[in-house]
């Protein structure tokens, strides 16, 4: 599971994604990669501009990395979605869960 972070200016983490399925032959390593990435942070933005294809199981993992950031008082934000994962969380009612934007810049700005 390739992640790339990197701190904004205020304090952000930003996650890039760079694989492009999110689903049960992945989906461990994700949460894995995710919760040693986030540990530090509260305010957290995932960049899935690679990313084209979410399961359910990938849908699951995103609420365990959004509850573990809730739990310590911080977010996920998830943003630069393609038109089809972006359908399938609008499908799934997953756009009332997360807070998901256009682009990285405007999530992390979504913070302030």
């Amino acid at each position: 599971m390739e992640l790339l972070d990197r701190t904004k200016e205020n304090g952000v983490l930003v996650i890039e994604c760079r694989e492009d399925n999110l689903d049960a032959s992945n989906v461990r390593d994700f949460r894995d990669a995710m919760k040693k990435l986030m540990k530090d942070h509260t305010r957290v933005v995932l960049d899935m501009s690679a990313m084209k294809f979410v399961d359910s199981s990938g849908l699951g993992a995103l609420i365990a990395c959004l509850r573990d950031a809730n739990s310590r008082q911080g977010d996920l934000r998830l943003c630069a979605m393609s038109r089809s994962v972006r359908a399938l969380f609008e499908l799934m009612r997953m756009h009332r869960v997360f807070c998901i934007h256009e682009t990285v810049e405007t999530a992390v700005a979504s913070f302030d």
